[in-house]
Order: C-alpha cells, then structure tokens, then sequence
C-alpha cells in the first residue's frame, strides 16, 4: 500500500495555477503520484475552491481541464453530514481547515502536505511544507 498524503488547498492551487516559486516541489510530489508511488488524497472543497481561482486567470474549460488531469492522480475523500458535524465541533479556529483535517484523518493518510502549517497546529498527523516531505523522502531514501 503506498503512503498516502493529504493536499491542502493551498498547495494543490501551487500545482495546478503553477505557482512560484511553489510549483516545483508539489509539481515533484504530483510526478510521484503518477507512478503510483504515493496516493494523493484531495477534499472536494478544495476541488471547488481551486476552480474558482483558475478560473479567474484563465477560462473555465482550461481550469476544469486541469481539474479533471489531478482527478486522475489524487483520491477524492468523502466530504458529508459526519464530517461537517466534526468540523463543527473540532478545536480548529478555522472551519476549512477543520473540514481538511478531518477529511484526512477519516481517509486515513499519513500526512498533511501544506504551506500554511501554522492551521494545523492541533494536528495529530505529521504535517509539512512540500519541499520538507521531498526532503523526508530523501533523507529516507524513499524511490522516485
């Protein structure tokens, strides 16, 4: 079974809007994925969110093109009445990011992949910048 990160929002819109200097390093997990050596795990909500971005510096179909490639390499997690009951209930200050806390938690992934690690404070999951789990990766020699 391979490991399975979670991908916040943030850095799923680095990936697919190629953000710099972000785009390199998620880019890398992203290739990872691909090979089936990783299992990217993904909210709906960031689905949404990042549609909305795309869409605002470039048309919709490209946006929803890019959309429908990530489909093909993350895992879409279960996002319902459970999870916003959680959500609502957590001790996050931030509802989103309680909703992609516990999505990952229930999708049973390893870690969180963000760049706004300071939102995950209360994490029980390891959570790290893109460019610190390439740097795990290959501290631990992990293939690519």
């Amino acid at each position: 079974m391979s490991k399975r990160i979670f991908i916040d929002t943030n850095v799923m819109l680095d990936l697919l809007g190629e953000r710099q200097p972000f785009y390199e390093s998620i880019a890398k997990i992203a290739s990872l994925a691909e090979k089936k050596i990783l299992t990217l795990v993904v909210s709906p909500l960031s689905f949404a969110t990042v549609n909305y971005f795309l869409s605002k510096f470039e048309n919709s179909k490209k946006a929803q093109e890019k959309l429908r490639k990530f489909n093909v390499i993350s895992e879409i997690c279960l996002l319902d009445a459970q999870t916003i009951e959680k959500g609502l209930n957590s001790s996050f200050h931030d509802f989103e990011d309680a909703l992609q806390y516990i999505s990952a938690i229930d999708s049973s992934c390893e870690l969180i992949i963000t760049r706004n690690g300071k939102d995950f404070k209360k994490s029980l999951l390891a959570v790290m910048s893109p460019d610190e789990f390439l740097n795990s990766l290959i501290k631990n020699k992990f293939p690519s």
